[in-house]
């Protein structure tokens, strides 16, 4: 083989490698993952990963969401894997879609702006009430190092653990169960979010909370208030954010709920 041919195919060679490396990197999702838990990548064209961008720019970030680390968590996290088939062009739309039982998986703003107001770290451990599909979980798993979450309805629960487990998440923990007590033996919390609405914040929850920690939750009957409360040593410190909808807390909450004449809730037994 004469030298000039020797070239040409030493130069096929590489052009064919190039392409190869191109193909692969096109067609992939990469992000980073806390320590001790990494999520399985997405297969597919990378037109996901292209929508959840579009999703963060134009519906968070523009709406006033500026921690970084919740943004890259909501670039992240394969909302798509956690809406029901029959959604799955709707997964990065700007509003709450059905998940049965006649429950939601949130608008991603709110997804995000309740995990901004946490203000939760890489250290911290969170409870959520409200497994749902385990969009939020997984998102806080992005950015916590442990979380602990409680759904009431057992087919969401379960559903939601095999797919966090599918998607290679070891940082949360499900249960089965009513939120109102929270998950005492796993108890104090340095942050807990709630994502349904009860009409009186939990007592059980309000301490399992740390001191300085801070609870958010979607408050009200009929129509609610996010708040945030901190947990200070003279007491608890309320901060009313915005309107929201969420489905009502069910189960004990249903049971405590004050009559309308009276905002406090019944003593706990």
């Amino acid at each position: 083989m004469d030298e000039r041919r020797r070239m040409s195919v030493v130069l096929w060679w590489l052009s064919l490698a190039v392409g190869v490396v191109a193909l692969v990197a096109s067609g992939s999702e990469t992000w980073g993952s806390p320590p001790g838990q990494r999520a399985a990548p997405d297969s597919g064209s990378g037109v996901h990963a292209r929508r959840r961008a579009a999703m963060v720019q134009s519906q968070i970030a523009a709406r006033g969401v500026t921690d970084s680390v919740v943004l890259d968590a909501m670039r992240t996290v394969l909302r798509h894997r956690f809406v029901p088939d029959e959604h799955l062009e709707e997964a990065y739309d700007d509003r709450p879609l059905p998940i049965g039982l006649g429950q939601t998986i949130s608008q991603p703003y709110v997804v995000a702006a309740m995990t901004e107001a946490m203000h939760a770290g890489p250290k911290d451990r969170v409870l959520e009430i409200g497994t749902g599909s385990g969009y939020q979980a997984a998102v806080l798993a992005e950015i916590v190092g442990e979380v602990y979450t409680i759904e009431i309805l057992a087919p969401l629960g379960r559903r939601a653990e095999s797919t966090l487990t599918a998607l290679g998440y070891k940082n949360v923990h499900v249960r089965v169960g009513d939120g109102y007590q929270g998950w005492p033996d796993q108890a104090p919390f340095d942050a807990i979010i709630v994502t349904a609405a009860p009409d009186h914040v939990p007592q059980p929850l309000i301490d399992q909370l740390r001191v300085n920690g801070r609870m958010v939750l979607p408050l009200g009957r009929g129509e609610q208030t996010l708040v945030v409360l901190t947990k200070t040593p003279d007491g608890v410190k309320v901060e009313e954010q915005f309107g929201v909808r969420f489905v009502p807390m069910t189960g004990e909450a249903e049971r405590r709920r004050p009559s309308r004449g009276d905002s406090t809730p019944p003593p706990d037994d």
